[in-house]
């Protein structure tokens, strides 16, 4: 993997990301495909919205459909038609989220399937050797995702733990390959919950272990959005400037454009999917709730500045009724829509960097997004 870093506005940064499986430019949002799908969407619509690469999920790929039948179908690449580039999570935040079902060690994390109740244990290393039986192009460490609110004793202990876990994940990276001819790449995950300190230890501790590429983790779980933000720009000065840089699971389009103004490259979030699938949409203007009444006999697109497929054929008045009728084209299109707003998102950010004009479009985006209408 290569990162090019093309331009700079600000901490605003304009790059690209080099895979085998294909080039990606940054900033980037990643919709979001856990357990090898992206929900209610093709991966032929994707590539209509603008996808680039997409996140997979080590946890859910691992209980099902589980290694065996990933390497007998030639990875993940071949088993979901998705020919772009992969990114994998660990599955330690989906460990982090079955807190009642789980036992956290130095070895690694004891935990019960969501599925089934059988048990199961990740290591750094075996997490790394289940990465390579994904085949995805950027995998991640192992890490232990600190619940907020944590004490500040807790919060050292996990984040010592966790690049301890980093450093071993990267030695198994290092002394094993690839299963299927391509090369792949290893981020190492920041965490210290909202104390800087811990946050610049965990940081420099990772770049010292010279990983392809950094993440920061453990935010966006019930923190102050000015917290977070606090975070992400601790992070991101101390952060390499020639290796990119994922915010995991953030966020609201505000979130993103705010995180890109620190210095952030890469996103991934279930809200535009999520949201979308119960019946919110995401416009230029504001959010709306497409089974409200007053969209009944709206014939106007659900927003008239979008050019993705939902937008340039259908009326909110049919997507409206899609929704009250329970019908499956209403995901699909709501779905195509909110992934198609944020990748449309990053491409303005991206025109914006270029063009030097960051932190001014950035203003009259957000307060276009805030614009109070008839229909939020």
């Amino acid at each position: 993997m290569q990162f090019l870093l093309d331009k700079t506005d600000g901490p605003a940064r304009l790059g690209r990301v080099f895979t085998d499986h294909g080039v990606f430019h940054t900033p980037a949002f990643m919709p979001v495909g856990t357990q090898g799908t992206v929900k209610a969407i093709q991966p032929r619509e994707l590539e209509e919205i603008g996808a680039e690469i997409i996140l997979g999920n080590t946890y859910h790929l691992y209980l099902r459909p589980g290694t065996e039948i990933l390497e007998q179908s030639g990875g993940l690449h071949k088993f979901n038609g998705w020919k772009k580039p992969i990114l994998t999570d660990s599955g330690g935040f989906q460990v982090f989220s079955l807190s009642e079902l789980r036992k956290i060690s130095e070895e690694g994390v004891q935990f019960r399937s969501h599925l089934d109740g059988s048990t199961h244990f990740f290591t750094p290393e075996n997490v790394v050797d289940t990465q390579r039986s994904i085949g995805s192009d950027i995998m991640m460490v192992l890490d232990e995702c600190t619940p907020y609110p944590s004490t500040f004793e807790y919060a050292k202990r996990s984040g010592e733990l966790t690049l301890r876990w980093a450093e071993r994940c990267l030695n198994r990276f290092r002394e094993t390959e690839g299963l299927y001819g391509y090369t792949q790449a290893l981020f190492g995950i920041v965490q210290g919950s909202t104390f800087p300190e811990l946050r610049k230890f965990s940081a420099n501790g990772l770049v010292g272990l010279e990983f392809d590429g950094y993440a920061i983790g453990g935010l966006a779980v019930g923190e102050p959005t000015e917290a977070m933000y606090e975070m992400i720009s601790v992070c991101t000065e101390i952060l390499p400037e020639n290796k990119p840089r994922y915010l995991m699971g953030v966020g609201t389009p505000e979130n993103l454009l705010e995180a890109i103004e620190r210095g952030i490259d890469m996103f991934d979030c279930v809200m535009p999917t999520r949201n979308g699938r119960n019946a919110m949409l995401f416009t230029s203007h504001g959010n709306l709730n497409i089974t409200n009444a007053q969209f009944k006999n709206d014939f106007e697109p659900v927003d008239a500045k979008c050019g993705c497929y939902t937008c340039q054929s259908f009326s909110r008045a049919y997507v409206s009724h899609l929704f009250r009728a329970k019908e499956i084209l209403g995901l699909q299109l709501a779905t195509i829509h909110n992934l198609a707003f944020y990748q449309t998102l990053m491409k303005e950010a991206r025109h914006a960097i270029a063009c030097g004009e960051f932190a001014q479009w950035k203003k009259q985006r957000l307060f276009n997004q805030e614009e109070v209408t008839e229909y939020i």
